[in-house]
């Protein structure tokens, strides 16, 4: 074998090596490199809501009462409150004043007097309540009452096209228009 084919046959053995340990290289590096693993959730919603406040009336019957009080007066007869009759009837029945009689002791002096009567409420007659429309076929009157005014739809409007893109309108007083677009990205 000469010297020449000698030096071939080291520097091939030699290039094998080198090509051998980059292979290697490469290899490791591809097993440290772990796939990720990872799963990613999107949530998308759109809604609309659309609200119409309703009428209401809240009531509460007050109590008849009766006082009286005075300087130099004399009662002959005071005055009182007196339970209703039995043949009053429903809407009647509450109690009512008999009158008191009154006179003033000393004539001619200062004197003070006063008398206070406030008819209660009557017990009304039973309401009823449309069952097509839901509304009162009248609001009671009580002594203590508030009542509120319920709201108009007028125009009120929303919508929600396949590309979730919303439209609102408004109405007229006492409506309320709301839409919302939410997203969410999770990701384990």
């Amino acid at each position: 074998m000469s010297v020449l084919e000698n030096i071939k046959q080291f520097l091939n053995k030699r290039s094998y090596k080198l090509e051998m340990k980059k292979a290697l290289i490469a290899f490791g590096m591809l097993l440290m490199a772990a796939p990720a693993n990872a799963d990613l959730i999107t949530k998308h919603s759109t809604s609309v809501q659309l609200t119409v406040d309703a009428a209401a009336s809240q009531a509460s019957r007050i109590g008849s009462s009766y006082s009286v009080s005075g300087n130099n007066i004399t009662a002959t007869t005071l005055g009182t409150l007196a339970a209703p009759s039995a043949s009053a009837g429903i809407g009647q029945n509450a109690a009512h004043m008999n009158a008191g009689s009154y006179t003033q002791t000393t004539a001619g002096s200062a004197f003070s007097f006063s008398e206070t009567f406030n008819h209660g409420d009557a017990i009304p007659s039973m309401n009823t309540v449309s069952s097509t429309t839901g509304q009162a076929t009248f609001l009671p009157t009580f002594g203590n009452t508030t009542t509120s005014g319920g709201g108009v739809a007028g125009s009120l409007a929303g919508s929600i096209d396949s590309a979730g893109t919303m439209s609102l309108t408004a109405g007229g007083a006492g409506t309320s228009a709301t839409g919302q677009f939410v997203s969410e990205i999770t990701i384990k």
